[in-house]
């Protein structure tokens, strides 16, 4: 709850990506809880008026052990949807494998190859830091690659690229995974 990471790139022809900003919405770890939300959606409803992007792309929040850590992940992409629904921009969700997949070609890759790779394809001339930051344009490209209509996991088969077909394919064999398991 002290960091919340904003990337904005721009998808042109050919899905050339363009960075447009990053930053990191802060919030007094000294503060209430109550104040500190606060402070993140002023910063993100300030982020979201500032550039108008025509979709926002949050981390979707999963079981990890550390309970603090998906409570804090969870209440700040509240926060964002909320912030766009009120604005009316359509959100979209991806998980951190996902994106890791997206940027790297590998959803187990570390934290520093996603780094490297978002500098890469961004043409940085540094590291975004601190991680959340690289973590937002992650977010941020890995929907911009996605087809058109692929908010809320929703796609168009008519328009995916062989490996996004492959990705599209391993994502609904992982849901369909997913939902046998919450039935048993």
């Amino acid at each position: 709850m002290t960091r919340c990471g904003v990337g904005v790139v721009e998808a042109g022809a050919f899905r050339r990506l363009s960075f447009i900003h990053v930053d990191v919405v802060r919030s007094d770890p000294h503060e209430s809880q109550d104040l500190r939300l606060l402070r993140i959606y002023n910063g993100l409803c300030a982020k979201l008026d500032e550039f108008s992007p025509d979709a926002v792309s949050i981390e979707r929040v999963f079981a990890q052990s550390n309970r603090n850590t998906v409570l804090g992940t969870a209440q700040a992409a509240g926060l964002a949807m909320l912030a766009a629904a009120q604005r009316t921009i359509p959100v979209a969700l991806h998980t951190p494998t996902e994106a890791k997949l997206a940027i790297t070609g590998n959803g187990q890759a570390e934290k520093i190859q996603v780094e490297r790779m978002v500098t890469r394809i961004l043409n940085l001339n540094t590291l975004p830091k601190p991680a959340d930051a690289a973590d937002a344009l992650a977010l941020a490209i890995c929907h911009a690659l996605r087809p058109s209509g692929a908010l809320q996991g929703g796609e168009r088969e008519q328009h995916l690229t062989p490996a996004q077909r492959q990705w599209a394919e391993a994502t609904r064999k992982a849901s369909h995974v997913r939902g046998v398991r919450r039935g048993m």
